[in-house]
């Protein structure tokens, strides 16, 4: 097939993305697909339509990218295009996307994940892989997605919204530590373990940064594991254990990091296998398809859903990948089945659309 993985972005996870993308891309050739990549606000400028097509059959193997912890701002990132504009999609991306038989979205953070690119790659008939529109939104906007999954009985932290314009002094129904965050991001970016009612305020000013909207969540306490679904199929669960700290942006991406990720031999499997179920019907309740990541927390008040991920980073320090692995399943395998799954859905809907 001829693909596109769609990279970079404007997002505070651009660096993430790229490095996720550089290696998706490799992988995808590795299994004989004819790959272009495509920066999402860069663009490719300057190219015609039959110097776009070469992209796809150049065999230059993308190199994986080291992911610097600098947190992008949208000045910084605005000025990576001077003189093109702002605009979300860069020069050309949507020709070389339409130019192809599915788009692997490589993006990571709120403009990748929120639901605005699906939309727009929708509104021209682009099929790309993940959660569609709707799923994509509201797995990325933690307040609606914590709701609904208490509507379903899905046990999640229990929290308080704060908008920007809203009184900082808030009134909290739980005791401290809390965990501060961004309704809308990821990589723990603008993240913050708030332990006395001193440093609340000032977490909540930097967390306004980067989202309109935060969360101030209780604090759940206990071992924390993610868990991969992929095409309906969930993977060996991964524990998470942090040496110093807590696992931030620098835990999550950077090979110096004080890590440990393992398949733990110790989770009872009635607990692993309900864990399994929550990630499914967690995807379900949030109309997430084709893949995601669900992330936990487990002590003796049972389990807990952090969040979950509809564009799960593939870095070589992500979880997927690394559950997928436990599963038997190489990074090449796992990327084409995430392909493939999605054309295979893609056709099962259109066959029912043509049935009515």
């Amino acid at each position: 097939m001829k693909i596109v993985v769609l990279a970079g972005g404007r997002s505070t996870e651009r660096n993430v993305s790229l490095s996720s993308s550089a290696r998706v891309a490799n992988a995808l050739r590795e299994k004989g697909h004819q790959v272009a990549v495509a920066d999402l606000f860069l663009g490719l400028p300057g190219l015609s339509e039959t110097e776009l097509a070469h992209l796809f059959t150049d065999q230059q193997q993308t190199v994986d990218l080291n992911i610097s912890d600098e947190i992008l701002t949208d000045d910084a990132i605005n000025a990576m295009r001077p003189g093109e504009g702002t605009q979300l999609f860069g020069p050309n991306v949507l020709k070389i996307a339409g130019m192809a038989d599915i788009v692997y979205v490589g993006l990571h953070g709120e403009d990748g994940e929120n639901g605005k690119v699906q939309a727009v790659l929708d509104l021209n008939n682009i099929a790309y892989t993940g959660s569609d529109t709707l799923g994509s939104g509201v797995a990325m906007d933690k307040s609606i997605s914590k709701q609904i999954m208490m509507f379903n009985g899905i046990q999640t932290a229990r929290f308080v919204a704060v908008r920007e314009g809203d009184d900082r002094d808030v009134d909290l129904p739980f005791d401290f530590p809390v965990v501060v965050k961004p309704s809308n991001g990821g990589s723990s970016v603008g993240t913050y373990i708030v332990r006395q009612e001193d440093q609340l305020r000032p977490a909540i000013d930097d967390a306004l940064q980067f989202d309109d909207e935060i969360l101030i969540e209780e604090f759940i306490k206990g071992r924390e594991f993610s868990l991969g679904v992929v095409n309906g199929v969930a993977m060996p669960a991964i524990e998470i254990t942090v040496n110093d700290g807590w696992y931030d942006f620098e835990h999550k991406f950077q090979s110096d990091s004080t890590t440990v990720f393992q398949t733990p031999p110790d989770i009872p499997a009635d607990v692993h296998a309900e864990m399994q179920a929550i990630a499914k019907r967690t995807m379900k309740v949030l109309k997430m398809s084709n893949y995601g990541r669900v992330d936990f927390f487990w002590n003796d008040d049972g389990l807990f859903v952090i969040e979950a991920n509809s564009l799960p980073g593939m870095t070589p320090l992500s979880l997927l990948p690394q559950e997928a692995e436990a599963a038997g399943i190489s990074y090449p395998d796992l990327c084409d089945s995430i392909v493939q799954g999605k054309v295979d859905l893609l056709k099962r809907q259109a066959l029912r659309r043509a049935s009515v």
